[in-house]
Order: structure tokens, then C-alpha cells, then sequence
């Protein structure tokens, strides 16, 4: 802006241009400034990516905070804070926390989510056998694991077994793993790879170190079970962050075609198939509505990147490889029926309906601050950012009722489902066959379906409830987990949960029984290079012999001799784990059908009965896939 000054301007108007002058620049300053507040509060809408339920062998159970049900859990299941996942005789399950960051729970073992923010992530184990194999760790991330007696804080990668017994709880470290302790009564302790610290339980209780055992069956499991899922060819296509990569590698087809790049197009799907149709929504107490799908491979492609339609086929485009990518509870348009826009939308309507997102198109979030809500936003998305075919820069204003999502042309594509139904149970989508997709707008405006108990657990049936003794132990904890209660939204059906206050350190928080869930200790200092280690723990009273050094590694003409044909898979040790565990077997046939076998590529299993999917439309023509193989054009990531 310029300001003329002639010399006919008297004093008076000059001081008055003067005026205005530093209004408009004030003005100025103050939109920037509010430029910056939106940025800062743009990237405080990115939450952490929640921890994932990877593998289930058998049937596992889980509960959500505020509620006292247990109900089965279902694989690719978003962790939210305050979950508690059970698995009980003859079954274990895997949770995925990071890049290549798992936590897997033998039988008869309860594991709890604590918290959850950047760079640190607490687990509550109050029985049972745990393992916790951290292959990659940045600097400043922090895992806390809470047992009855001790809190152990970990910092740098390596495998470290938890088990909590009735009198003695015992935690190994393996792989070059560190970490350090306090116990209830306040002391803290450090701990070096490859030892074994013994607690036995009193008060004050008695803390021993000694060297490591030998790994038995249990470990060995865990060893080749995090190699194999380190292995994956579907992860030179995605980000480094995205969970999910191995188990595209069996259940579909990777493909280069010209507009979109590499594309993921999954087999076994039922005839007239549709992104988003086979699963259900579940209420997460900070993403809201989150799409779980019913197929193994459904955690990527239901949280990351669009789906396009090509030919015949739905094909999911990850798009360009991001540093950092950024999860999503599902990407999909919400949709209204133009007709009835003006009245509340929700009132005398059928349903609800929605479509997949396509190349490019942004999301209307419909959680997070409600200064974001029903704002145009591109997470989950790094590449191009298109509105109605036209590639939108920051400087474009987008008019949210003029969106037309491209995958609503597409034939049975838009989704509905009753409203009584949405977020209560699993279902198999109907498609919207009534109306145009042209005589459909994006919902902007408040969700018309409310959260119900139901919809916490998402309609899933009961599962088996541990022993109120192992639910009600307390642990030791360094931080307080951040209270929550059940947002005013979700009707209760009557019960009103209890409004607590902030725990203080040093004072025990009463759980639903009256009995202390967590006695909090002051945590340890971060170790800082130069800085001297924490006091160790007393060499204990070692019976018989020390142990033996393992033996030298085989040399390259060694191994050639005694090199068999590679198999197909895994095959896990024979020998039982002490304690009883049983080990899953990685190449055995799943006792579960939301298990995927990770040396074998079988096509999607069929829901279970109660669950029947009916084929949305008829078959499409067999045609050969599109593009080229991925494997003949992939010319890497750069």
C-alpha cells in the first residue's frame, strides 16, 4: 500500500492519512499474527498416531475407560488412552507402537494403554509375561512400562521381557537394550544390556541383578517374528512411519500407471467390492468416528493416502513419499442430501452416507478443535492438493459446499446405512442407488448421529473378562495419566461417570473399588552423555557356575556347509517356553480368522457369519490390471 502526499494536503488531512496509515498496518500485523496462531494450533491438531492391534492369535478381549465391559477385540483396533487389552489361556496378541516398536502379551496377561503423547508412550502390565522389542528409537522418545512394584523407563532400542509373577517380577534385557527403574519406595536404579533384574515383592521389596539367561522359546518367537515384519517389499512405497506395510504384501498387487504412480490393488476382495463397506465405526474418545475394517490388511489404506478407480478395479494411491505423514480416523466424505440441507440434517432422513476420498481431495474433519471442524484439510496426504480437478495453492478460498468428490461418480460407490445402526455394529454397507451423486453435498455442519455405550466398543460381542485381581492391582507409575471422562456426547444410558480430580505424586489414585490403581514415585533423571549412570542394582547370589559365553559366530564357509533350502516362512522353535507359555506359531494356521499368516499369501478371508457380506453389485469384467508391475518401473525412492 502507498500513501501520495501532495503539497496542497493541509496539516489536518495529513495527519489523518497519518492515521489511517498505522490502522491499516496495525491491522496488518494483527492478521499475521493470527496467521501464526493458526499454524501453531495447526499442527497441535496432529496427534500422536495411536498404537495399533496388529496380531491376535485366539480370541483377545479389551475394555475402554468409563466403561466396565469387556468385549472381543478385532485386529487393525486404534488404541485410545485408558484401553486395557486381555489375553487369556492359550492366547497373545501383538501391539505395534512405533516404526518397528511392538509389545507382545503371552496368555493370561493384561496390558494397558497409559498414555500417549509425542515421544512417550506407558504401558500398564500388572500380571503375566510381556515382551517389548524396540528395533528403532529416536532421541528424546521415552517408554514406560508400570508394574506392581517398579516402573521401568526406557530410552534407547533393544528387547526387554516383563514378567510379573505372584511373589518375583523379573525384566531382561536383550540386544544392547538399557534402561533404568524406581521401585515404589522411591529408589532408582540403572540397567545395563543384558541382564536380568529381580524384584522380589515385599516392602520394602528386594531388588538383585544378574546375567541374562539364555533366550527361550518365547524370545525366540519375538526375535523372528519383528526380523520377518522388518522385511516388507511394500514399504519402498509409503512413508517410514506408516504401520501396515507387511501385510499389504500378501493381500494384493502393486502397479505403476501413469497418473497416480505406484498403486496397492487388493485380491480376494468379494465381487463389487467398495472401499469402506465391509467394518464398522467406532467411537474414539479423541479422533470421534474411526472406520475399522474387516480386513487384515485394513490399517493403511483406511488411514492413509485415497482410492481412485481404475477400469474396474479400486486401487488405493498412497501418493508421494512424505517425511512425516499424518493419520486419520478414515478418509471419507461425509455426505447430505441437497434437498435437505436446509432443514437440520439428521431429522426424518434415512441415514447416513459417505465416499471414499480420491487423488488429491481433502478431508472435512469432523474431529479435533472446533475451529478446524468441517475445514478443508489434506492430512493423511502428501501429494497435489485438487478441489474439483484443479490443483488449489494456500492463497485459494475454498467454498466447502462447492466440493464434488470425484469417487461420487464412480457407480455404487456412495455408501449409506441406517442411522440406527452407525457406530452400534458391524454391517455390510448398502449402496445408495435412490438419488444422483450429483444431488448430494458435503455435510458441514454437526454430526447427526450421537455416541452411544455402544459405540465405544463398536457393537462387538463380549469377550472374557480377566480376574478382578489382576484388573484392580496397583502399579508404580512417574507421571500421572491424564483424566478423562466420557465426553458429554456419548449417552450413557444413565450412568454418569465420576468426576476425578488431578493425581499428585506420591498420593495413590483410588480406582471404581476403592483399591490404589497407581502409586506414583518420582521418575528418574534422563542419563546425558558424560553424565554418570543411576546406582546398580546388588549382584544377587548366582547357584552354581556362571553362565557360559555364548558361542563365537559361524564364519561365511561354515554356514555354506550347513546351508539349507530357504523356506517359505518362519518356523519357531519346538521347544516350550518356561512358565508354561505357549508359543504362537508365524507359519501355522491361524486360530482366529482376523489372523494373517505372514509367510503365506491367502486371499481375504470371509467375514464371520454374523457378518455375511453380500456382494454389493455384480462382478466386474475380468480385465488385466492396469499399469505396469511396480517391480519392472519402481526406480526407488530417491
Amino acid at each position: 500500500m502507498a500513501i501520495v502526499v501532495t503539497g496542497s494536503l493541509t496539516q489536518g488531512v495529513l495527519m489523518m492519512h497519518l492515521r489511517k496509515f498505522w490502522l491499516i498496518l496495525g491491522l496488518l500485523l494483527l492478521a499475521l499474527s493470527g496467521v501464526a496462531h493458526a499454524a501453531d494450533d495447526d499442527d497441535g491438531f496432529r496427534a500422536p498416531t495411536p498404537p495399533r492391534l496388529s496380531f491376535i492369535d485366539g480370541e483377545v478381549s479389551y475394555s475402554r475407560q468409563g466403561l466396565d465391559e469387556w468385549v472381543r477385540a478385532r485386529l487393525n483396533l486404534p488404541l485410545a488412552e485408558g484401553d486395557a487389552l486381555y489375553a487369556g489361556a492359550g492366547d497373545n496378541f501383538e501391539v505395534q507402537f512405533g516404526i518397528r516398536s511392538f509389545a507382545r502379551a503371552a496368555e493370561n496377561t493384561q496390558l494397558s494403554l497409559v498414555g500417549l503423547e509425542e515421544h512417550y508412550i506407558h504401558f500398564k502390565q500388572s500380571n503375566g509375561l510381556a515382551s517389548y522389542d524396540i528395533r528403532s528409537m529416536e532421541v528424546g522418545d521415552t517408554l514406560e512400562v508400570s508394574t506392581p512394584y517398579a516402573a521401568f523407563i526406557i530410552e534407547h532400542p533393544g528387547y526387554f521381557r516383563v514378567e510379573v509373577g505372584s511373589r518375583e517380577t523379573h525384566f531382561i534385557t536383550y540386544h544392547g537394550g538399557r534402561a533404568s527403574l524406581t521401585t515404589a519406595d522411591g529408589r532408582s536404579m540403572s540397567i545395563y544390556p543384558s541382564e536380568e533384574i529381580v524384584i522380589t515383592h515385599g516392602d520394602p521389596a528386594r531388588v538383585a541383578t544378574y546375567a541374562a539367561p539364555d533366550p527361550d522359546a518365547w524370545d525366540r518367537w519375538n526375535d523372528a517374528r519383528s526380523d520377518h515384519l522388518g522385511e516388507s517389499v511394500s514399504a519402498r512405497y509409503l512413508p517410514s512411519d506408516v504401520y501396515g506395510a507387511e501385510d499389504l504384501d500378501h493381500h494384493g498387487f502393486w502397479r505403476v500407471v501413469p497418473d497416480y504412480g505406484p498403486v496397492w490393488i487388493p485380491h480376494g476382495v468379494p465381487p463389487g467390492w467398495v472401499p469402506y463397506s465391509t467394518g464398522s465405526w467406532v467411537w474414539d474418545p479423541y479422533y470421534e468416528w474411526t472406520w475399522i475394517d474387516d480386513a487384515p490388511w485394513g490399517w493403511a489404506p483406511f488411514h492413509y493416502g485415497r482410492w481412485v478407480y481404475i477400469g474396474s478395479y479400486w486401487a488405493w494411491a498412497p501418493g508421494p513419499v512424505v517425511r512425516r505423514s499424518v493419520y486419520c480416523p478414515a478418509l471419507v466424505a461425509f455426505l447430505a442430501h441437497d434437498h435437505d440441507v436446509s432443514v437440520h440434517i439428521g431429522i426424518g432422513l434415512p441415514g447416513l452416507w459417505w465416499v471414499a476420498l480420491s487423488w488429491g481431495e481433502p478431508i472435512l474433519p469432523w474431529w479435533g478443535h472446533h475451529k478446524h471442524r468441517w475445514h478443508p484439510r489434506w492430512d493423511g496426504w502428501g501429494g497435489p492438493r485438487i478441489v474439483n480437478n484443479v490443483v488449489v495453492k494456500e492463497i485459494n478460498i475454498i467454498n466447502v459446499g462447492d466440493i464434488h468428490f470425484r469417487n461420487a461418480s464412480v457407480p455404487r460407490s456412495i455408501l449409506t446405512t441406517s442411522a440406527d445402526r452407525f457406530g452400534r455394529e458391524r454391517f455390510h454397507a448398502t449402496v445408495e442407488a435412490r438419488y444422483r451423486h450429483d444431488d448430494f453435498v458435503p455435510m458441514r455442519d454437526e454430526f447427526p448421529v450421537k455416541p452411544s455405550r455402544e459405540s465405544l466398543l463398536g457393537g462387538a460381542p463380549k469377550g472374557e473378562r480377566p480376574s478382578r485381581a489382576i484388573s484392580t492391582q496397583p502399579v508404580v507409575s512417574t507421571r500421572p495419566p491424564r483424566e478423562r471422562t466420557l465426553p458429554r456426547k456419548v449417552d450413557t444410558g444413565g450412568v454418569q461417570p465420576q468426576e476425578k480430580t488431578a493425581p499428585r505424586l506420591g498420593v495413590p489414585q483410588l480406582g471404581s473399588q476403592g483399591k490404589p490403581e497407581f502409586r506414583y514415585v518420582k521418575p528418574p533423571p534422563r542419563r546425558e552423555e558424560g553424565k554418570p549412570d543411576l546406582p546398580r542394582p546388588p549382584f544377587g547370589e548366582e547357584v552354581g557356575p556362571e553362565r557360559r559365553p555364548p558361542p563365537a559366530p559361524p564364519r561365511f564357509e561354515e554356514m555354506a556347509k550347513t546351508r539349507k533350502p530357504a523356506s517359505s516362512g518362519i518356523t519357531p522353535p519346538q521347544a516350550a517356553p518356561s512358565g508354561g507359555v505357549r508359543v504362537p506359531s508365524v507359519d501355522a494356521k491361524p486360530r482366529s480368522r482376523s489372523l494373517p499368516s505372514p509367510g503365506v499369501s491367502p486371499p481375504m478371508a470371509a467375514p464371520r457369519s454374523e457378518t455375511k457380506v453380500q456382494p454389493i453389485g455384480p462382478a466386474p469384467k475380468q480385465q488385466s490390471l492396469p499399469g505396469k508391475p511396480a517391480n519392472e518401473t519402481f526406480g526407488g525412492r530417491g
